[in-house]
């Protein structure tokens, strides 16, 4: 394995269209996405932009990077959610630090990563308050609160019909329009 510093790291991503994650000295290419996948992405990234026009809260899309210093972490969420400011890395205005909601959308290929590993290392996030995964693959929304006590708490939606609420930016979501467009069970 070869050690890759974060100055590399991000000179090779501003000068590259290709999106990685580093994480520790590696670096790991990122997947293309599917169609469903990208139904779900343009179904809530509308619906999110629509009800936060003109508010505290901004969504950003997936070229967006976000680094957490405590664990070394730069990666590309699905969706992000910041409220107030925009803080950054550095000068470059590229890499923000505080999300305050995100949101990854699965695939049988990142479903175990994005369950696991890479929650563990989001938790690390201070300003983050809620994460979202949502299935690509089955109609499946699960959503992890942070408590006061800094525990998380899961609630899962399965139903067309359910609505699950972002409690960050006080709207609700219908998982039928997340998921309208596809024919997913």
């Amino acid at each position: 394995m070869t050690y890759i510093s974060i100055k590399e790291y991000l000179n090779s991503e501003r000068q590259n269209s290709n999106k990685n994650e580093y994480y520790k000295g590696e670096v790991f290419a990122m997947g293309g996405t599917s169609l469903p996948h990208n139904i779900i992405f343009k179904n809530t990234f509308v619906s999110l932009g629509t009800r936060l026009k003109n508010k505290n809260c901004q969504p950003f899309g997936s070229d967006l990077r976000i680094h957490i210093p405590g664990n070394s972490l730069f990666t590309y969420p699905d969706i992000s959610i910041i409220c107030g400011k925009p803080e950054t890395a550095d000068d470059k205005f590229d890499t923000v630090t505080n999300p305050s909601v995100i949101i990854e959308i699965l695939s049988e290929t990142t479903r175990n990563y994005g369950k696991g590993g890479k929650f563990t290392l989001y938790r690390e996030i201070d300003t983050l308050q809620e994460y979202i995964l949502i299935d690509s693959e089955s109609v499946r929304v699960e959503k992890f609160k942070k408590n006061d006590d800094q525990s998380w708490q899961l609630n899962e939606y399965k139903n067309p019909s359910d609505t699950f609420r972002i409690e960050t930016i006080n709207e609700d979501f219908l998982l039928h329009e997340i998921y309208a467009g596809l024919d997913i069970k």
